[in-house]
């Protein structure tokens, strides 16, 4: 029985022997079949390195291809030469070379929207309305670095004009040219932009300056704007008057010297202090002009048959201030022109030599802070209700005188039945500018008058509320 057992036991032991065998050869195999197929097959991390090195090739090839186009866009450019440059800023639409100063062309411009209401109707011929007081498109610009230019034409009160057309040749500060049609250098309120001006209308002064004029002007200013001079020659315009051409052979020469002693001085209530004297000397011909208020308004004309015929001659001592918010300007000015009239007879009354002036001082103040200016006031912050600003604010007062000459009545040029040979005018106003570009007005005027109605009466005084919008840019 032992026997049996041994041998049976020893057959067990055989097979489990074989069996280990058997699994060992197929672990064996296994392991030879996984690493046969780990040969033949990358692993996922090789996959994800070939996958990333094929990116790299496409992204240096794509690079490649972008500098070359760059390259070429910019060799394209560079046989092109420089390019203009176009634009839009506080000084309107430019169009200008690439160097910014060889040809620039630029767009600007205003437009007013006016009202006048005469109170009670107390003026002699009344006449409230709403108008378009000016529309002026702007074109100016550089041609060839030194030569500059301006056309500006208006369309307003149902008019097409051509106020200013010139050249101005700038090859030396101290000797410029002008040339073309513009103001005459003369008046000092009447130098100024319409769009820059304090009241709306201009003062009793402006009816017996020279406005616009064709000719020409040699002009130049020292250390930017100490001392400018102006020396030009007109074909000449009556007082108050524009024109685009002449029709004698009289012309007018005018002379300006305008300085601002201490535009450099550390003390600055000086700084903004300016002065000046204006004269022109010519021959007038044609039919005078006529005076009016600020309301637009007719209150003196010469007789139908008087004519300018001999020497005019006019002068005008002028000056401004400004100190921070607080703004001054002041001028008088004298027309002295050769009369004579015409009758059908033949036998006319000697000639005259009226002697008519007149002058006036406004005051202003910025009540918002800002500085008061000849050229205007920028606010310091625009009109933004959300953000709690306000532009900026100014109040202004004038006043003013016209005086006619007595003799003008006295020899019959005119009749006191309907020319006042004086005006004294007040007037306040309120400016609101809401930034630089939006302006609102609104102004109220008085004129009283010497004479110039039926009988020998005063006429009766002229009171005008005018409003007034404008938009510059």
């Amino acid at each position: 029985m032992p026997f049996a057992f041994t041998g049976r036991l020893a057959e067990v032991r055989s097979v489990r022997s074989t069996r280990w065998r058997a699994l060992g050869l197929g672990v064996a195999l296994l392991a030879a079949a996984h690493a046969a197929r780990a040969a033949a097959d990358p692993t996922p991390k090789d996959d994800e390195n070939a996958a990333l090195r094929e990116r790299v090739e496409s992204l240096e090839q794509t690079v490649s291809l972008l500098k070359r186009q760059a390259e070429a866009k910019d060799e394209a450019e560079a046989s092109k030469g420089p390019q203009p440059i176009l634009g839009a800023g506080p000084d309107g639409f430019y169009l200008q070379s690439a160097d910014k100063k060889s040809f620039v062309l630029r767009l600007r411009g205003y437009v007013q929207t006016q009202g006048r209401f005469f109170a009670n109707g107390d003026t002699v011929v009344p006449n409230d309305d709403i108008l378009m007081r000016r529309v002026r498109p702007i074109f100016e610009g550089t041609v060839a670095e030194f030569v500059d230019f301006k056309i500006m034409t208006d369309f307003g009160q149902n008019a097409t004009l051509l106020q200013d057309a010139y050249l101005n040749a700038h090859y030396w500060p101290l000797a410029q040219l002008q040339v073309g049609k513009f103001k005459e250098p003369f008046g000092l309120e009447r130098l100024q932009s319409g769009s820059s001006l304090t009241f709306i209308e201009r003062g009793l002064p402006n009816d017996i300056v020279p406005n616009r004029d064709v000719g020409a002007q040699l002009w130049g200013n020292w250390r930017q704007g100490l001392v400018t001079y102006q020396l030009a020659a007109f074909d000449g315009v009556t007082d108050g008057g524009s024109t685009d051409g002449d029709n004698n052979d009289g012309k007018d020469f005018v002379g300006r010297i305008f300085a601002r002693p201490f535009q450099d001085t550390t003390w600055t209530p000086l700084a903004g202090f300016g002065i000046g004297f204006a004269g022109s000397f010519g021959k007038a011909n044609g039919a005078p002009s006529t005076y009016k208020t600020a309301g637009q308004q007719t209150f003196f004309k010469y007789g139908s048959n008087v004519q300018q015929s001999g020497e005019r001659v006019r002068i005008s001592p002028q000056l401004y201030w400004s100190w921070g918010p607080f703004g001054l300007l002041g001028e008088w000015v004298l027309s002295s022109t050769t009369l004579r009239i015409k009758t059908a007879t033949g036998r006319n009354p000697p000639d005259l030599q009226a002697d008519n002036s007149a002058w006036q001082l406004q005051a202003s103040y910025v009540l918002t802070g800002e500085n008061a200016s000849y050229y205007g006031v920028v606010p310091r912050d625009s009109f933004v209700p959300g953000k709690g600003t306000w532009g900026a604010c100014e109040l202004a007062a004038r006043y003013g005188e016209l005086h006619v000459d007595n003799d003008v009545f006295h020899s019959g040029f005119a009749s006191l039945n309907d020319s006042a040979r004086r005006a004294r005018s007040y007037g306040v106003d309120f400016n609101w500018y809401l930034n630089r570009f939006l302006k609102w007005q609104l102004e109220f005027d008085q004129t009283f008058f010497d004479r110039g109605a039926k009988n020998g009466n005063d006429r009766p005084a002229e009171d005008v509320i005018m409003s007034q919008f404008q938009v510059s840019f």
